[in-house]
């Protein structure tokens, strides 16, 4: 049978405040061989509260003292520590030989209580036995925790006080438990180890009050009730900071102190218990309680001199030929002439090194403040200064920040606050000051400084002021280094790259999902080539420049590689640059930049998307494109096969909707910039499907479908379509070879 002790410990509800001291009469009490100090006493009105109630029974001898009105023995109470250590009994389950339970079992036990918590860093959870599963149970206020372990073994080892696994299992309990439930599980009822051991037993027990010695242990604790286990208890349920402003205020003597109860993982005090003062002992609870030790009395704490007592410590007198090094420290004294010399001149000496090394930092400090402004200059940074001033705060700027600012923002560039590395540079988090907002600081490893501060200038201002639900905003700017630090909105869920191929179990996406990714990629796109007066080519459109919010909203990241097309130009012959997958075939052979460059590099992306597969395709020594093999899959009918698993166990219109995805890919991915479609045009289709595919997982809203027709009309080029709140002109200030010479952060590319 399952025994149950359940040992209320709740103190009665009474209107009466706490007394500052006991009388007289109930000083020094005991129960048997147990000392009861105050706070706690036996009779009435000798105990601060009712939960310090010790129940004093005199049907032993000798007597027993009893936590409140319930059974749990007390056996010592500690002032010094605010503990008590109580006789808990031991649950155990036993079975006899045919593996039924034996009726002296008790396999689950509870305790509960109201003032008092078990000690998390005196006690251990342990269960013994070779056929053993126990589980422990307890609430901090309203939570619940649980803890256990397992133990089951054949035979028993010689084994040398260790409680590793092998007949024995501990763990550690969580701290702040006003109760403890215990329950004990046999696998076998003890069949395979019955002969040896036929209980299993599961406790609290205070640290290093029981050692496991194999079958030793096993008859020990069969003829073992109870084990030591240490509770807290406090004073007040309130910090030492608000207890003070208190008139019952009991550690206001001048020889005691107040120390808060910290639980582990809550971030307040759980209440508060007076000490002595160092040098001091006694009962810090009563008038004039803690009383001075006197250190010299019994022995000489002083190696050297003679010992004398002060009030709360002591200093020793030191003998003749040597000097105090401090109150308690003697060390030998010189009258040495030539030595105190030698001391005077090294110090004078360590005197000028200090002058001589703080007049290096200063001129250091000056040197790398000039460093700082040149930089500045060459970087662009007067004439970025003066066109911010022009805009006088009327449309949304980039911020000029200091490389303290920095510092300030990032922890002095912690390595905790580092969030990505590749191989053009390092990535870190930071916390604007103002607004405390979170932004990705990306420094570059490359030490070349801006040669045309007027086109750097322009093109800051320029992407500062794309403002696009779909395109990683840039926030501000550094230029007091050899090479301009950039801020930008932190994104994030890291990259799509990271969730179609990363190894860091990432979230699995739906279809639905990554439509909705391809549909805010293309709208970005569209809207850097078609809704601006200078348009921009990104270059570089891929997985990994493609970064996700913690809703999974695209945002298109890393013009590090773009190039601004003025009003007079269709075409810019180029540097190519780019990442093999993603390369528009038509650039890469005649160096001539269109939009119809990123359609391409798009394409490869839905057809990513759309198969799981990276853009370079790793088959034994080779790489093949994925655009050439998702072209080739179309042209004879085997789209399924390259499909990726995530994508084919959708339902919803599952065959009609990736078929149009497919054929928008394969016309993005056409060998020759003509045949393919401009990019507003593959944003309104991508906006349509999503709109089908919204319809059939969950309905559509009236005005969603009036906002989707909206953003379709926009992306047409409708006149009445306002889906962007302004176009960006910034004719006169960039030249016609203007490139975009910053780089967002793409989380360690």
């Amino acid at each position: 049978m399952v025994g149950v002790l359940v040992a209320l410990l709740v103190a009665a509800v009474t209107t009466a405040a706490p007394q500052a001291h006991p009388p007289r009469r109930c000083l020094n009490q005991k129960c048997g061989n147990v000392s009861v100090p105050y706070p706690f006493g036996i009779d009435s009105g000798c105990y601060r509260e009712e939960k310090f109630f010790i129940n004093c029974s005199q049907s032993t001898n000798p007597p027993i003292a009893y936590l409140g009105e319930g059974n749990l023995p007390v056996t010592n109470i500690s002032l010094e520590k605010g503990e008590l250590q109580i006789q808990m009994l031991i649950t155990k389950d036993c079975y006899d030989q045919q593996g039924e339970q034996t009726n002296d079992s008790q396999a689950f036990s509870s305790i509960k209580m109201a003032e008092f918590t078990i000690s998390a860093t005196k006690n251990r959870f342990m269960a013994v036995g070779c056929d053993t599963n126990a589980i422990f149970g307890g609430y901090r206020e309203t939570e619940q925790y649980m803890s256990g372990c397992t133990s089951f073994c054949q035979s028993i080892p010689s084994v040398n006080d260790s409680c590793s696994g092998i007949g024995c299992c501990q763990t550690y309990i969580p701290s702040g438990l006003t109760n403890q439930n215990i329950t004990l599980e046999s696998f076998y009822n003890h069949k395979y180890s019955w002969n040896f051991n036929p209980c299993s037993f599961a406790f609290v027990v205070e640290n290093g009050q029981f050692t496991f010695s194999g079958e030793t242990s096993f008859q020990v604790l069969s003829n073992t009730k109870r084990l030591p286990m240490i509770l807290n208890w406090e004073i007040g349920n309130e910090s030492c900071s608000a207890a003070k402003k208190r008139v019952d205020y009991p550690c206001h003597n001048k020889t005691t102190k107040c120390v808060d109860r910290i639980i582990h993982n809550k971030p307040a005090s759980s209440g508060y218990f007076c000490q002595c003062l160092p040098g001091y002992q006694g009962n810090p609870y009563l008038p004039d309680g803690c009383q001075d030790i006197d250190e010299c009395e019994t022995s000489n704490p002083c190696d050297n001199g003679t010992c004398h007592n002060l009030d709360g410590s002591y200093y020793c007198k030191c003998n003749s030929g040597y000097r105090n090094h401090d109150p308690k420290t003697c060390i030998p004294g010189t009258k040495n002439t030539a030595l105190k010399i030698s001391l005077g001149v090294c110090l004078s000496f360590l005197v000028l090194l200090v002058l001589v090394f703080w007049i290096y930092c200063g001129v250091k400090r000056r040197k790398f403040k000039k460093q700082q402004e040149k930089f500045f200059k060459q970087n662009g940074g007067l004439l970025l200064r003066q066109q911010l001033t022009r805009y006088n705060g009327s449309i949304e700027t980039a911020s000029i920040f200091s490389e303290e600012d920095l510092k300030k923002m990032t922890d002095h560039y912690d390595e905790k606050r580092k969030i990505g590395e590749g191989g053009s540079g390092l990535v870190y988090k930071g916390i604007l000051p103002a607004d405390k907002r979170e932004v990705a600081i990306k420094m570059s490893k490359v030490s070349a400084p801006i040669t045309d501060s007027l086109e750097f200038a322009n093109e800051v201002i320029l992407l500062s002021q794309i403002n696009h639900k779909n395109v990683v905003k840039l926030l501000g700017c550094c230029l007091e280094t050899q090479t301009p630090i950039l801020v930008y909105e932190f994104i994030s869920n890291g990259t799509l790259y990271d969730h179609l191929h990363g190894k860091d179990g990432k979230e699995k996406l739906s279809l639905e999902s990554r439509l909705k990714i391809a549909s805010g990629t293309a709208e970005a796109l569209s809207y850097l080539h078609h809704s601006i007066s200078n348009p921009i080519i990104h270059r570089d459109v891929k997985a990994m420049n493609i970064l996700l919010d913690k809703n999974y909203v695209a945002k298109v990241a890393d013009f590090g590689a773009s190039r601004l097309v003025l009003e007079d130009q269709n075409q810019l012959a180029t540097l190519v640059q780019g990442t093999l997958g993603y390369l528009d075939p038509e650039y890469l052979q005649s160096h001539i930049l269109t939009d119809k460059s990123d359609v391409y590099s798009f394409g490869v992306v839905l057809a990513e998307l759309l198969t799981g597969k990276k853009a370079l395709i790793k088959r034994k020594n080779e790489a093949e494109n994925l655009a050439n093999v998702f072209v080739c899959a179309m042209k004879e009918g085997r789209l399924a096969e390259i499909l990726d698993a995530d994508v084919v166990k959708e339902e919803h219109n599952f065959e009609t909707i990736v078929e149009k995805v497919a054929n928008l890919a394969k016309k993005c991915i056409a060998l020759r910039g003509e045949e393919r479609p401009p990019m507003n045009e593959v944003a309104v289709e991508l906006l349509g499907l999503v709109q089908i595919m919204g319809k059939n997982t969950a309905g559509e809203k009236v005005d969603d479908i009036q906002r989707s027709s909206e953003d379709t009309d926009h992306l047409l080029g409708s006149p009445a379509a306002n889906y962007y709140d302004y176009v960006l002109d910034v004719r006169g200030e960039v030249g016609d070879s203007a490139s975009i010479a910053v780089e967002p952060y793409d989380h360690g590319r």
